[in-house]
């Protein structure tokens, strides 16, 4: 079942590649923060690449001018992760997780199966509004779709 607006963010521990891989909880990220979370299915792929997270990059500083911390996610390992934020020139404040097992997708029900295309279990393109934790806002892109889940998309459904 897919997550809801008002609905609060599952506990899942997910990673980073800071001084080696480290483990980040979504507690630590959502509480008592007001987080955009954005998901794609997978660093290094083409629409991941030319238009999601470069349009967070370039954005960055207007969700944070209104007290909003941008998080990415993706179904890869943290060292992935890392080389796609050293390639893409993501600044250390947007944060880059890796939800290598899909325990995050499969939680929030944003998992899709992949392995048509050699990629197994993946995560649906989406990008969430959460404050404290609790979403306020989902959408959800249609299989194939770069709509409603970009920075501008989600600038639009914020009013900022």
């Amino acid at each position: 079942m897919t997550i809801e607006v008002g609905a609060r963010i599952p506990s899942i521990t997910l990673n980073v590649l800071k001084d080696g891989v480290q483990a980040i909880t979504t507690d630590e990220i959502f509480s008592g923060r007001k987080v955009v979370l954005f998901s794609v299915p997978g660093a290094f792929t083409p629409t991941c690449s030319a238009k999601h997270l470069p349009g967070y990059v370039e954005n960055l500083e207007k969700f944070q001018s209104h007290g909003i911390d941008v998080a990415c996610m993706a179904v890869n390992d943290a060292y992935v992760m890392k080389a796609w934020s050293r390639d893409q020139h993501v600044p250390e404040s947007l944060i880059m997780l890796a939800d290598g097992n899909a325990n995050l997708a499969r939680a929030l029900g944003l998992e899709m199966d992949a392995t048509a295309f050699g990629m197994g279990l993946r995560s649906k393109r989406f990008a969430l509004y959460a404050e404290d934790g609790t979403v306020k806002a989902l959408n959800v892109e249609a299989p194939g779709e770069f709509k409603v889940s970009s920075a501008q998309a989600m600038l639009t459904t914020l009013g900022v």
